[in-house]
């Protein structure tokens, strides 16, 4: 009865094994990218302690999520900025730790979860921005 069960445990990891075998690794930053990232959010941080949407929005790439009407900073303040960066979102974005990742185009990315949305900023050739909120589903 042991050797029988010794042979279903060995088949059903043989089994298990492919699966893991194919699993996705899980994305890790360079260090000089970790380095960048953290001088960012620190800057950014100060920011949304402070309550400051034209220090925001300096940190992100307008036109925000590509709309033509989040163009400029003015736009950035009434539109995003009012809605999105409640006191409960910033006292979030102040705590949370980011995680990364590497987005559809092969970015450096990182986000921040928060309720139902997720703040999300990506490596661009002049440095990190704020560039998406997303829906978290």
């Amino acid at each position: 009865m042991k050797t029988l069960l010794t042979l279903a445990f060995a088949l059903s990891v043989m089994q298990l094994a492919p699966a893991f075998a194919a699993a996705p690794k899980k994305a890790v930053a360079s260090p000089e990218v970790q380095k960048e990232f953290e001088g960012f959010i620190t800057k950014f941080r100060v920011a949304v302690k402070a309550n400051d949407p034209a220090a925001v929005a300096t940190m992100t790439r307008l036109p925000f999520m590509a709309e033509d009407s989040v163009r400029d900073a003015a736009q950035f303040r009434a539109k995003i900025y009012a809605t999105s960066f409640t006191a409960k979102k910033r006292s979030c974005l102040l705590r949370s730790k980011a995680i990364y990742d590497r987005d559809g185009n092969n970015n450096d990315s990182y986000a921040i979860f928060c309720g139902d949305d997720i703040f999300v900023f990506t490596k661009t050739p002049s440095g990190f921005l704020f560039t998406d909120i997303s829906v978290n589903d």
